[in-house]
């Protein structure tokens, strides 16, 4: 194939690119490249791409790194580095107190002094007797400025500057440079950014194809209507495309997987004839533990496992008349059972948390529609204090489920249970006896999935009568709680809860909507 022939399967932004860059000696940065062929930046580097995928031209990829002040470095420029004001103050009144240093320079003295005793400047003296440490100088005179001194006024004076070019101003080897600017940089008075620039490199090919003859020529790039009816594609050199190369793949947008599950379980509650409610993050202990009957000196209302907030409840959590019931539930049963015993602590239900699961809100909402049929539930964040793993997180979603009625039974419950889990996909699902303060028989639930065996996703019951007496419930009272994000890992296939919540973009674009 002649070299005509091959220049003609050039763009003519090809061929601009490569006839500048040979005009301009054949190695030249792409934005002077650009320039020179009358092209936008954006546009030369889609040539130059194209130009080396066919061995005409290398793209050879730069890195240079520019020194400028920060806001900080500007003023101590403008003022002088604190440690030596310190220094022309010691050097004039011979003896200085720490008050005296404080007062002169504010903020900055704590910085000037250590500043002038690492640099041999100074010392802290205690030859001052009672009146206290003083500082003292062990230079007869102001030394010249230092190297940190020089940097700053440097860029000071030509702003944000290459680093070889300031090594050719200050004639500092650059070692030494890097080690003056790191320590500049953690005094916050140099700031470091990197620029990447492409240089472009004529290769012995494109310097032959060059030689041979390019020249440029107007291209079709698309044939329209207008074209067709006036006839002026006639003689037009049209664009050629390689079909064979793949196209860039396009990422349309999508709702996040996590988001799209918890759309779904709200989806299949309603439709199970459910309604959800929500509630304040911020709960007294009363509604989080006490109104469940969970004991004041249970671990799980530990510090270890509870967010506790620094303020109480203003107002009583509740009515006096439910506070004087549920003391009396804790203490002594409440003619139920024999409660805890103790003393039940008003002052500690009254305490604010970081709700730990979205039953307080379902507990709260029963105690103001005691009366049947209620049939409800919360999707929402709790929090516990948990160290982060690839099954726990502190902050998390949680299910919660209530349902109020007349003759409901724990066969109900298993039944609405195995009918959630088994539209979310699981078709083997099984319950085993679990024990839980407020519940009474409890269970847990457990999925099958495979290559997992059994998996646990949450515990159900029956609110015990010390829970649901005091509110003036007089019928049976279902409930369930899980935690979403075990279940979205499952749903999902995941085997670390915390890439449910990393912004992780490739696995965003590439997860397919189908899963969730």
């Amino acid at each position: 194939m002649g070299g005509n022939e091959r220049a003609s399967e050039l763009s003519a932004n090809e061929c601009m690119i490569l006839t500048a860059l040979g005009k301009l000696g054949g190695s030249e940065y792409l934005g002077a490249v650009a320039e020179a062929g009358g092209l936008n930046e954006a546009a030369a580097t889609q040539a130059a791409f194209l130009l080396a995928q066919k061995g005409l031209i290398k793209v050879e990829e730069e890195k240079e790194t520019f020194y400028g002040l920060t806001e900080e470095g500007r003023r101590y420029v403008a003022e002088g580095l604190p440690e030596r004001r310190l220094l022309r103050l010691l050097l004039k009144q011979k003896n200085v107190s720490l008050e005296e240093v404080g007062a002169a320079l504010g903020k900055r003295a704590k910085i000037a002094i250590g500043w002038l005793v690492r640099k041999g400047w100074g010392v802290v003296s205690d030859a001052g007797g009672g009146s206290g440490k003083t500082l003292v100088p062990i230079v007869e005179s102001e030394p010249l400025k230092g190297d940190d001194e020089r940097v700053l006024k440097a860029l000071s004076e030509f702003g944000a500057v290459r680093s070889e070019e300031l090594v050719k101003r200050l004639k500092m080897p650059l070692d030494e440079l890097d080690n003056v600017v790191k320590v500049l940089r953690r005094r916050n008075l140099v700031e470091v950014s990197e620029v990447r620039r492409r240089r472009l490199l004529l290769t012995e090919k494109g310097k032959q194809l060059l030689e041979s003859g390019v020249t440029v020529e107007e291209e079709v790039t698309r044939l329209t209507p207008e074209l067709l009816m006036t006839g002026a594609w006639r003689g037009r050199k049209f664009r050629s495309y390689d079909v064979s190369v793949p196209a860039a793949r396009i990422y349309v947008a999508k709702i996040h997987p996590y988001q799209r599950i918890l759309e779904r379980i709200r989806r299949i509650f309603v439709e199970m004839g459910f309604v959800e409610i929500k509630g304040d993050v911020v709960q007294p202990a009363f509604w989080n533990f006490d109104a469940l009957f969970v004991p004041q000196d249970h671990p799980a209302r530990e510090m270890q496992d509870t967010f506790y907030l620094p303020f109480e409840e203003e107002a009583a959590p509740a009515s006096l008349e439910l506070i004087k019931k549920v003391k009396e539930i804790h203490e002594s049963g409440g003619g139920i059972s024999t409660g805890w015993g103790g003393v039940w602590s008003e002052e500690v239900a009254g305490r604010c948390v970081l709700r730990t699961h979205t039953t307080a809100v379902t507990i709260r909402y029963l105690a103001e529609h005691p009366e049947p049929p209620v049939k409800v539930f919360c999707i929402d964040r709790v929090y516990r204090r948990e160290t982060p793993d690839a099954t726990h997180i502190p902050e998390f979603d949680q299910l919660e489920g209530i349902v109020l009625d007349e003759g409901v039974s724990f066969k109900n419950l298993l039944g609405c249970l195995s009918t959630f889990y088994r539209k979310m996909g699981f078709e083997s699902v099984r319950f085993r006896p679990g024990y839980f303060p407020y519940t009474e028989p409890s269970v847990e639930s457990e999925v099958y999935v495979e290559g997992l065996g059994w998996v646990e996703l949450g515990g159900a019951g029956i609110f015990r009568e010390e829970v649901t007496k005091p509110l003036g419930i007089k019928h049976p009272v279902l409930a369930w709680g899980l935690g979403v994000g075990r279940l979205a890992m499952l749903v999902l296939g995941l085997k670390d809860i915390r890439k449910l919540y990393q912004p992780d973009i490739r696995w965003l674009r590439e997860f397919p909507a189908s899963k969730c």
